[in-house]
């Protein structure tokens, strides 16, 4: 497995639990040698477990070095970033290719080169030139087999999957992806076996059209607030419908993370150089990154049209629950315009504090969720934490300067914050105000 982040990471240990001896490269050494004792870089649910019994089992292991790590190796999976390159919104492929160069000089003849990181369309073509010029009589094969983890059940995903995608074009690349999956056959998981190009495009598709519901949801959201009705009662009317689903349809912020933003952006760009732009795509993304300052002043409005001098705390910075991923959070927006704004900011996020020191100074980091709130003017809640859904109302109503609550994942019953003499304000359902009564 080349690249130890989420991906690769996720994968290797999942992969090893299926029994197969991973051995997992990554170019940064401070990484591999925390991996190798037992510190992770990332947090997953369940994850640290599952590296620990395998690295104790002998299964799994850890190093920098590739050409050695590629002796009697079958099957290589590339697991490398994908970031947005900058300038244009298409994918950064240059750690792909630094790492299929590398591969074509020193695995075995006959060996399955296949990539789990995001591509675009055609990049596995690419790979297969760039080994064929590289090293012509090695005869690598070339696969694609995308990933779908969700960040927070990762594993869950990795072991009970909806389907695997395959992009394979002759017989000995399939037989291969067929034994590295064998141990899920029994669960009866759907294996898809397609061109490389139509497996590269289903994870893209995939990723675009949930950020789409994410986006439609949060319209109806805006709509729901004007004309009184309530959006969650509308997304489970809808989603009822299996033509539709109810997953991805719960209003919020906005979507972030470290796939939805860069893959639609980098789908844009793959339609538009195609000539066959994806319009619907484009107004998803100008609406997503619009919804983040909707947010911002839906705050100001609610503190009586200014934060200036007043102090908000806010809960969760991740982008979403049982992560500690911030990259595209929407509180990478949200509270630097409420500084600008006048606001002073207290945070806490269960897991996500030390990867938010990365991009915030200004702010009060507080030890727990009532410490954000004490003395604070109005309280935030961005990232729908299990923790943050049964915290003690009068607890808290006794800690915030005023009892305003405005909460951007709908995580509390409205009568129930009224009753509790809170002013509520959440998405797309009426505002309750029983600060007063």
């Amino acid at each position: 497995m080349v690249g130890a982040g989420y991906v690769g990471l996720v994968s290797s240990a999942c992969f090893s639990e299926f029994g197969w001896d991973v051995i997992c490269v990554d170019n940064d050494p401070k990484r591999i040698d925390a991996l190798t004792h037992g510190k992770l870089p990332i947090y997953e649910p369940g994850l640290d477990e599952l590296v620990k019994r395998s690295v104790t089992e002998g299964r799994l292991s850890f190093s920098t070095d590739l050409a050695s790590s590629l002796t009697n190796t079958q099957i290589i999976f590339i697991a490398v970033g994908t970031p947005s390159r900058r300038g244009d919104g298409h994918s950064d492929l240059s750690y792909v290719f630094d790492a299929v160069k590398n591969i074509s000089m020193n695995a075995e003849p006959d060996a399955l080169v296949v990539t789990k990181s995001t591509v675009p369309v055609g990049t596995g073509r690419e790979i297969q030139k760039i080994l064929n010029k590289e090293n012509p009589d090695s005869r690598l094969l070339v696969a694609a087999n995308p990933e779908f983890l969700r960040e927070g059940s990762a594993i869950d995903d990795f072991m009970g999957p909806d389907r695997i995608i395959i992009g394979a074009e002759c017989e000995k690349s399939m037989d291969l992806m067929n034994r590295v999956y064998n141990p899920l056959s029994l669960k009866d998981i759907p294996i898809v076996f397609t061109s490389l190009e139509s497996a590269e495009m289903i994870k893209y598709a995939s990723n675009s059209f949930l950020a789409t519901k994410i986006t439609f949801i949060n319209e109806f959201a805006d709509l729901c607030e004007k004309v009184g009705a309530n959006v969650q009662d509308v997304a489970r009317g809808i989603g009822l419908d299996d033509r539709i689903g109810k997953e991805f349809l719960n209003a919020g912020p906005g979507y972030g993370g470290s796939c939805f933003p860069k893959d639609t952006a980098a789908l844009v760009k793959t339609g538009q150089d195609a000539k066959s732009p994806l319009s619907i795509v484009e107004k998803v993304i100008e609406v997503n990154e619009n919804r983040k300052f909707s947010m911002v002043k839906k705050v100001i409005d609610s503190c009586g049209g200014s934060v200036l001098d007043k102090t908000v705390g806010v809960l969760g910075l991740t982008f979403k629950p049982n992560t500690d991923d911030m990259r595209d959070a929407p509180s990478l927006v949200i509270i630097p315009e409420l500084i600008h704004a006048g606001a002073n900011i207290k945070v806490y996020d269960p897991k996500g504090m030390e990867s938010a020191h990365n991009y915030f100074s200004d702010l009060v980091w507080c030890n727990d969720a009532y410490e954000a709130m004490k003395d604070s003017d109005a309280l935030v809640i961005l990232t729908e934490w299990n923790q943050f859904r049964a915290l003690d109302l009068e607890k808290m109503r006794s800690l915030l300067r005023a009892p305003l609550i405005i909460d951007m994942r709908n995580i509390y019953n409205p009568e129930d914050m009224k009753s509790a003499l809170f002013d509520y304000i959440s998405i797309g359902r009426e505002p309750v105000y029983g600060a007063k009564e």
